[in-house]
């Protein structure tokens, strides 16, 4: 068996250096691709790892491809077309650190996955399958994802899913909406952002929205807010944890790396994601909001991902920090516990 096979993008982020007044903009090249950086977290972490996607025959494809070897991950899954090109993306950052992206897509690879180059017998033995929505946009990587989702669900692995949602990637909003929301009925654990929980229910409260996303099929639910910490929920309970106090340079990536150890210590319990206890929860949150910190400190998004060794440091220097955020309905216990 291997714990983790992510399906996807691999792509090329050039993020936008620091400048002086006068000077010209310059771009750093950085690996990148949401469920590339996944499976990276997850190896830091010591987690056996596989990647499924399409990448071009060029100089960054042959990049990606090493980079995600050095990573540890397996890449027996990985496509290098010689027909299509490597996707690209540029990232601007606004004032507070929050990423914007123009994305080099049309005709490039990872769209161009198709169902026959799935690698079966690796989907049949994973523990969990990962995919984000950004292989739903276009045929046939919609087919390929489909397809390998149903395969692993059927095999029993857990199904993880981060929608990732770049707006400038669909025709329109309603068709993201749409298109993103048509898979929840066959997930397990939904990580979404803030801004992805109300484009899919409307809802800007965290109890609410996650509820609501609850019953359109995810067994675990979890809402990330960057600065603005981590809500979870199950069915027996739920809560919401304070971000660690970091100074951020570059926060792409950040919830890749949160989702990465969330899934590795989630591996670790070896039980359903409904069974978790809100305890067991609020420290799996605060691990992984210690990954997605760290993270942004950095330039990049799969370079910038900290070791495990950083991330023990890390969370042992901040003991009493990053705790349930005092404004929770049941902050004195750490969680809102069901019957």
């Amino acid at each position: 068996m291997i714990d983790l096979v992510a399906l996807g993008e691999a792509l090329i982020d050039f993020t936008q250096d620091p400048t002086l007044e006068g000077e010209p903009i310059r771009y750093t090249q950085h690996p990148g691709g949401a469920p590339a950086n996944v499976l990276a977290m997850a190896a830091r972490l010591g987690k056996s790892t596989a990647f499924i996607g399409c990448v071009g025959k060029d100089a960054f494809g042959a990049f990606l491809k090493e980079t995600m070897v050095q990573a540890g991950i397996d890449i027996q899954g990985l496509v290098s077309s010689p027909r299509y090109p490597t996707t690209l993306a540029f990232i601007h950052s606004d004032e507070h650190k929050d990423p914007s992206f123009s994305f080099y897509r049309e005709g490039a690879a990872d769209i161009h996955l198709s169902p026959k180059d799935l690698p079966l017998a690796l989907l049949k033995k994973t523990r969990i399958f990962h995919f984000g929505s950004l292989s739903l946009t276009h045929d046939p990587a919609r087919k390929a994802t489909l397809e390998a989702l149903d395969l692993a669900r059927g095999n029993g692995s857990v199904i993880s899913y981060d929608p990732n949602y770049r707006a400038t990637l669909w025709a329109s909003e309603k068709k993201a909406q749409e298109s993103i929301a048509s898979v929840l009925a066959r997930v397990d654990i939904l990580k979404v952002s803030q801004k992805e929980m109300v484009l899919l229910t409307g809802e800007e409260d965290w109890v609410r929205g996650s509820s609501i996303l609850m019953g359109q099929g995810p067994r675990l639910v979890l809402v990330t807010r960057g600065g603005g910490g981590a809500f979870f929920r199950n069915r027996r309970g739920y809560g919401r944890m304070a971000a660690f106090p970091v100074r951020v340079l570059d926060t792409t990536g950040a919830g890749d790396a949160f989702m990465g150890s969330f899934l590795s210590q989630f591996l670790e319990t070896g039980k359903a994601p409904e069974n978790l206890s809100p305890k067991e929860l609020a420290a799996m949150v605060r691990f992984a909001n210690a990954s997605g910190g760290l993270t942004t400190t950095r330039p990049g998004a799969l370079s910038a991902l900290p070791t495990q060794e950083e991330l023990n440091a890390f969370v042992a220097e901040h003991e009493k920090e990053a705790q349930m955020l005092p404004d929770d309905p049941t902050a004195s216990t750490g969680c809102n516990p069901r019957a």
